[in-house]
């Protein structure tokens, strides 16, 4: 039986400035850190028997992980488009917004909608590839939809939109 996956399903190729700017900025990080991390290989490959040396097998390994990511970085960073315009109707929902939701609960979330490149839950960053943001698009204000989950479907009412800043 083979281990063949198919390729994964191309994500979406749009990020919002501030995004961009971050993985410019992380790629210039990972260019220096792979400058110090290929010093400290050198120094632990010229300790001697390199099966036994757990510090170059380590340096190896973070060395492999920071190339993959530059790899990475330098093929999707030229294909991604910048979207810098407002959209024209911001009374509905579309890449870069704010929206506030209000479950059947009562209970309030924040998401902005932005490419998956970007996505961090912890800001509320949602990529516009998940099944919530697809849910939301063209959406406007004061309207329910629902989200197919894990655990079943949840219904949520658009209670606000914003396009400018976080809050």
């Amino acid at each position: 039986m083979g281990r063949y996956r198919p390729p994964a399903p191309k994500s979406s190729a749009y990020v919002t400035v501030e995004g961009y700017e971050a993985l410019q900025t992380e790629l210039k990080a990972l260019w220096r850190r792979r400058a110090e991390v290929t010093l400290a290989l050198a120094a632990a490959a010229a300790e001697g028997d390199r099966s036994e040396n757990a510090e170059y097998i380590y340096r190896k390994k973070e060395l492999r992980e920071i190339d993959r990511r530059i790899r990475y970085l330098q093929k999707r960073l030229p294909d991604l488009v910048v979207v810098r315009d407002l959209p024209s109707d911001r009374e509905r929902v579309y890449f870069g917004a704010w929206v506030r939701l209000e479950d059947e609960a009562g209970h309030e979330t924040r998401y902005r909608i932005v490419g998956p490149d970007e996505f961090d839950l912890s800001k509320g960053y949602i990529s516009m590839d998940s099944p919530i943001a697809r849910a939301l698009m063209k959406k406007a204000l004061d309207e329910e939809v629902t989200v197919d989950t894990p655990k079943g479907a949840q219904r949520y009412h658009i209670v606000g939109i914003r396009y400018e800043g976080a809050s």
